[in-house]
């Protein structure tokens, strides 16, 4: 299994994008990594000589975070990133990884490897914990800030497959985000999507849930558009880490407050572990020809390992192929 990672990016690229990609070689020996990137760069950060499975792919630009996508996919051809996309389309590795610009990497999804047959507008998927010691997939995050019912209802799909098949969920339940669990509840765009997803006989649909219920694991797949999906994501993420600060703030505040903390140690450890963004590797874009993964801009060394296992998990269980095979034999769920 080969995998192309975007050695450049990301906030602690390259440290974090080799060691990550070092460490996930050597868990998995059947792994093959492509960094791709600046060599001096990329070679500054190896231990010595090259280790077995990694490999090495001169680029010569960066897409920065304050880019412009679409423009630097366009103009930065041999860019870390666009690279990265581009041997995926070519079939030279079965998946490609990158933790830096969302938007570039979405934009070089769409214009180098395209879209699914059927597909009018991939989702950008988000791993979510819940109080059932499983994950929610959240998608859209922010691909599509629009949709339409139909979209909700391919994203559906998409997300019970790839959680079926890469999470190992078995007959993976499917939730609509609004602002209510009654089915007249919401805009125009939820109350059409309802209705779609409840008669679709493809997935099973357990209606709609509040955001508040996200974290509670009422179901394994979560669809709403891209706005709703990016704001839910970024106020949990919010919440996350203020949670998590205040909680070591009272737990120093006090010498007792510290007694109490040395014996909680292990159980926040554990806590804070699943809370971090770095345990669940990255975020699939479902809906493109080839499996690309979009890490979390501050990934460090194990996020980026993480999305390494996820990467070759998506090629391979041949998650397009099976999301393909179910928009051919069902008409109804294709693109408009």
């Amino acid at each position: 299994m080969r995998i192309a990672l975007d050695a450049m990016g990301g906030d602690l690229a390259p440290l974090s994008t080799v060691r990550g990609a070092v460490e996930a070689v050597r868990e998995n020996p059947t792994l093959q990594v492509v960094l791709i990137g600046d060599e001096t760069a990329i070679r500054e950060q190896l231990p010595g000589s090259i280790p077995s499975g990694i490999e090495i792919h001169h680029a010569t630009e960066v897409i920065e975070a304050d880019d412009e996508p679409v423009r630097a996919v366009r103009r930065k051809k041999d860019s870390s990133l666009v690279v990265t996309v581009e041997m995926a389309r070519k079939l030279e590795v079965d998946a490609a990884i990158s933790a830096g610009n969302t938007g570039a990497l979405m934009a070089a999804g769409l214009l180098i490897t395209g879209r699914m047959s059927g597909i009018e507008r991939p989702a950008l998927a988000a791993v979510i914990p819940n109080t059932q010691g499983k994950v929610t997939l959240l998608l859209d995050v922010g691909a599509n800030m629009d949709a339409k019912p139909l979209h909700l209802l391919q994203y559906a799909i998409m997300g019970s497959l790839y959680v079926e098949k890469v999470l190992g969920y078995e007959r993976p339940t499917v939730g609509l985000l609004n602002v209510g669990t009654e089915e007249a509840k919401g805009n125009e765009l939820s109350k059409a999507a309802y209705g779609m997803l409840r008669q679709a006989s493809n997935i099973r649909f357990v209606g709609n849930v509040e955001a508040r219920d996200l974290m509670r694991g009422p179901c394994d797949v979560l669809v709403c558009d891209g706005f709703v999906g990016n704001v839910a994501l970024k106020s949990l993420e919010g919440a996350a880490s203020t949670i998590l600060s205040l909680l070591k703030q009272e737990m120093t505040s006090s010498l007792l407050n510290k007694a109490a903390a040395a014996i909680l140690k292990p159980s926040l450890s554990q806590f804070k572990d699943r809370m971090d963004y770095a345990e669940y590797g990255g975020a699939p874009l479902l809906g493109l020809r080839r499996p690309v993964i979009k890490a979390h801009g501050s990934s460090d060394e194990r996020a980026i390992k993480n999305a390494v296992q996820v990467a070759a998990r998506f090629a391979a269980q041949d998650v397009n192929g099976w999301i393909q095979k179910e928009l051919d034999t069902d008409p109804q769920i294709e693109s408009e």
